[in-house]
């Protein structure tokens, strides 16, 4: 019984010290907050409107066609690719099963896709979404080349950016983690 009177006890002191470390620390706490609303609003896919995309940082290509991508200040790996000859910034997704991409760069490395073709239901982390399917002929990064990527195209409420999943992924020789940046090799 005693135990619980003195959590309780600390319980309330916590709780009580609340206004005393705002008003030290109101920048901290702030930012703090922020940061707590920002993982809530990517958890539910409605990243803030003023906020964007970061840029990918400077791929290294290396010989033998072998590329490396470091980490963004998120820790994810952003790159751009050359998907039908088009230059186009991407997130390397290994959690994804094929390429994705939505409408406008769809259009924008010509895939051509009529309202009949969003015939499949996918499951995205903004919700399920209708998808076509769709063939990339070529999709390139430094000297890493190939052709005839299976990849779907959704909507462009349901997908914000171009996805690289396991349809490119799969085809390398290997790819990993390593210091910080990703490895891909053909």
């Amino acid at each position: 019984m005693l135990r619980n009177f003195v959590l309780l006890g600390l319980v309330a002191g916590a709780f009580a010290s609340i206004p005393l470390i705002y008003e030290q620390n109101q920048d901290a706490v702030l930012a703090a907050l922020r940061g707590l609303l920002d993982e809530q609003a990517r958890q539910e896919n409605a990243v803030p409107a003023a906020a964007a995309p970061p840029t990918p940082r400077k791929t290294a290509v290396l010989s033998g066609g072998k590329v490396r991508i470091p980490a963004d200040e998120r820790g994810h790996y952003r790159a751009t690719f050359r998907l039908n000859g088009r230059q186009m910034d991407a997130l390397v997704d290994t959690g994804a099963t094929f390429v994705a991409l939505n409408t406008a760069a769809a259009r924008r490395i010509g895939l051509r896709l009529s309202p009949s073709d969003f015939r499949y239901r996918v499951e995205t982390a903004n919700g399920t979404a209708a998808a076509a399917r769709a063939v990339i002929d070529s999709l390139e990064i430094g000297h890493i080349r190939m052709r005839e990527i299976p990849a779907v195209v959704l909507e462009d409420t349901a997908l914000r950016g171009t996805l690289i999943g396991m349809s490119f992924l799969g085809r390398l020789a290997r790819f990993e983690m390593e210091d910080g940046e990703l490895l891909l090799e053909q």
